[in-house]
């Protein structure tokens, strides 16, 4: 994707354009529109915000690109976050059959005490909070009734209204 931005005094104007859409209209690459590089907006890391949902137009190493302002969270606000993931967590329904894991706070989410291990063939593996390790979930009941998985009776439980 080739794009052009506008440029007037030093600075971009409006956004950038396809350059088929330029020669299309004035037949060549106007003089006043330079090379623009789109740069994706980036995903931030566990403790990282984005300053804005828009980027700015600045030249680097010149040529004119997306420039998104990633920071860092400050501790008032990674705190609240690991609060939130916390609450959330404890909030769940069945919260105790995940009583055993750990909140781990470099990737602020909860581990397990014993990693997953591979599944054999198609079975799903489930935490069992009441044996502290992983289970193989049962089938669940092939009918038109709709059904929860109690993790504490390890059993399907129908859901009636």
């Amino acid at each position: 994707m080739e794009l052009y931005i506008k440029i007037e005094n030093g600075q971009p104007v409006n956004h950038p354009a396809f350059a088929d859409n330029l020669r299309q209209a004035f037949n060549q690459i106007p003089a006043e529109w330079e090379p623009f590089v789109r740069i994706a907006k980036p995903i931030p890391g566990v403790y990282e915000v984005l300053d804005s949902e828009q980027p700015t137009y600045e030249k680097v190493d010149g040529v004119w690109t997306d420039v998104w302002a990633l920071r860092a969270m400050t501790a008032e606000e990674i705190a609240a976050k690991q609060q939130s993931v916390k609450d959330a967590w404890a909030a769940r329904e069945y919260a105790d059959n995940w009583s055993a894991w750990v909140f781990n706070e470099t990737t602020c989410s909860y581990d397990p005490p014993i990693p997953r291990p591979e599944p054999v063939e198609d079975a799903i593996m489930v935490w069992s909070g009441a044996d502290n390790n992983w289970k193989e979930l049962p089938a669940s009941p092939q009918d038109d009734k709709q059904y929860k998985f109690d993790f504490l009776a390890w059993v399907w439980v129908e859901v009636t209204n």
